[in-house]
């Protein structure tokens, strides 16, 4: 089982690891557009007023840029001690012990717009780019990763099941046939829904941790159905592969 996440555009800053070395990356084969677009973000972080309108960035996120300016020479950590913010405080890597966090750093991957695919132990720097960012001169980052991504998302689903958590602008990077989709809902008391992004993004982290420690081996959307309502969750399955995780308002 694979569990794709998000990333988040909150980081942690520094880190223990030598500066970013795409070789020391997973999936080799996406290296020459990860070499094109660091490139093109150390390039544009040299151009403030262009690098806040490409990243969507106020003057007072100007650290974001300085961190892009240096992203060749910064220190690396671990994908996933790297990410912060909502979903990751929920998953809590760092709190797994044995095997537990064994099986988390197998399962769980981190869908990039910069590095397009992570494993959990990839060494990466601290960066500013998300999937909706428009760099001059460039198509959507959509549609340059989709062609390398796709491929390499359809021999992972090959290989098992994938439950893929992405926000829909991280979906859309490279779509996975066959995943198991999760969406969840605030339900108020006269029945109305919504998805509010806080209690989606924390309750991705918590299904994320489960998912990643469990001794199970979910093989289809009906297993993982199970694994959720018995760690006391609330689930519809209103399509083979799609689950609703619904929550009080």
């Amino acid at each position: 089982m694979l569990v794709l996440l998000p990333p988040s555009e909150t980081k942690i800053d520094g880190g223990d690891g030598p500066p970013l070395a795409l070789e020391a990356l997973s999936h080799p084969g996406l290296d020459p557009l990860r070499t094109d677009l660091v490139d093109a973000l150390v390039e544009l972080a040299a151009d403030v007023p262009a690098a806040r309108a490409a990243l969507g960035l106020s003057p007072a996120q100007d650290g974001e840029i300085a961190r892009n300016a240096a992203l060749r020479t910064s220190p690396t950590m671990p994908a996933l001690h790297r990410y912060t913010g909502v979903l990751y405080d929920a998953l809590d890597v760092r709190s797994l012990r044995g095997a537990a966090a064994g099986r988390a750093r197998e399962r769980l991957a981190v869908s990039s717009a910069l590095f397009g695919l992570l494993r959990a132990e990839d060494p990466v720097p601290a960066y500013r780019l998300s999937a909706g960012s428009a760099l001059p001169g460039r198509g959507t980052l959509a549609a340059a990763w989709k062609p390398l991504l796709e491929p390499l998302l359809r021999g992972v689903a090959d290989d098992g099941l994938v439950v893929d958590l992405r926000s829909g602008s991280y979906a859309a990077l490279g779509r996975v046939p066959g995943a198991v989709g999760v969406d969840v809902l605030a339900e108020r008391a006269d029945g109305r829904r919504s998805v509010v992004s806080h209690f989606n993004k924390a309750h991705k982290g918590r299904i994320a941790r489960l998912l990643a420690g469990t001794r199970a081996e979910p093989t289809d959307a009906a297993a993982v159905a199970v694994l959720l309502r018995r760690a006391g969750l609330r689930v519809e399955r209103p399509t083979p592969t799609g689950l609703h995780v619904v929550i009080p308002a």
